[in-house]
């Protein structure tokens, strides 16, 4: 079936009263998402062994289904350990044994977004990942607290690692705040808050993002924009397929408008840090043009 779901952000294995380990005395991790589980393993080094349950960008979150024979690796590991701890990295409040894991919805229809209209892709806001990876230190000092130092060494490389996104959005915002831009999803929404970027044709995204049907007014409207080159960019969630995505793909092609996928899953063989460089490098390509 589809996954209606609450994403599981991080799991940190807690037996009773000590650490579970998984195999050679490390730590076991679960994230729902591989680019948590990448942070775990900047932080956590040789001493944890993480389990990532989405990892491709060739997946559809939208479609991601908990069939018994995808996931029975992913099982076996987790009933190694007879209790699991649940991490809400950004600002969870925990409530006895376990805390509330930050839902990452799909399917989810009106309650996927939160107040204010802000989106459930909260790793695009630069201000997040940080918080994360401050978040599982924490946790994986208290749970190994023999290599809470080693823990916190790893937490600082991280940190100054993401520095360099810091200074990439800033320089892109200085060369392109305030342009036009639009998106089939709001998956790069946050980010695209953060460069300055004036997005369009919002509630055509939020629609195709929880699996509604957008209106004809508005669909007329991101249309319009496109071939009239009102925006100057579209950004495409590549990693889904949809007809009308896919039209609004090739009508951006045909205006000339410049298109950059973006994914909700980090590629493989990359980490958190290089993925949203990669990103934001082909976003500052597609605005800086030249586009005839």
């Amino acid at each position: 079936m589809k996954i209606a779901g609450f994403a599981i952000a991080l799991l940190v294995a807690l037996g009773a009263g000590q650490s579970a380990r998984a195999a050679e005395g490390r730590l076991a991790v679960v994230a729902a998402e591989n680019f948590y589980g990448d942070i775990a393993e900047q932080i956590g080094g040789d001493r944890v062994e993480v389990v990532s349950i989405m990892n491709s960008p060739d997946q559809d979150p939208h479609l991601f289904e908990t069939h018994a024979r995808r996931r029975a690796p992913d099982r076996r590991r987790a009933r190694r350990h007879p209790q699991w701890r649940q991490l809400r990295p950004v600002d969870g409040q925990a409530s006895g044994r376990r805390t509330a894991a930050r839902p990452h919805r799909h399917q989810c229809r009106r309650t996927c977004t939160r107040p204010g209209g802000d989106n459930p892709h909260l790793w695009y806001a630069p201000a997040t990942m940080p918080a994360v990876a401050k978040a599982i230190a924490e946790a994986f000092a208290k749970a190994d607290t023999d290599h809470a130092s080693d823990y916190a060494i790893h937490l600082t490389a991280t940190l100054a690692s993401f520095e360099r996104i810091g200074l990439r959005i800033a320089q892109i915002k200085s060369k392109h705040a305030g342009e036009a831009v639009t998106a089939t999803e709001p998956v790069f929404g946050p980010m695209a808050e953060a460069l300055g970027l004036t997005m369009r044709n919002q509630k055509f995204q939020l629609a195709m993002m929880n699996d509604t049907e957008p209106s004809a007014r508005d669909v007329a409207a991101f249309e319009n924009d496109l071939k009239g080159r009102k925006v100057k960019l579209l950004l495409y969630n590549s990693q889904v397929s949809e007809k009308l995505t896919e039209r609004m793909r090739d009508i951006a092609s045909n205006a000339k408008v410049p298109v950059v996928g973006v994914t909700e899953t980090m590629p493989a063989k990359v980490s958190f840090q290089d993925w949203m460089l990669r990103q934001l490098d082909a976003v500052d390509r597609a605005l800086t043009g030249p586009h005839s």
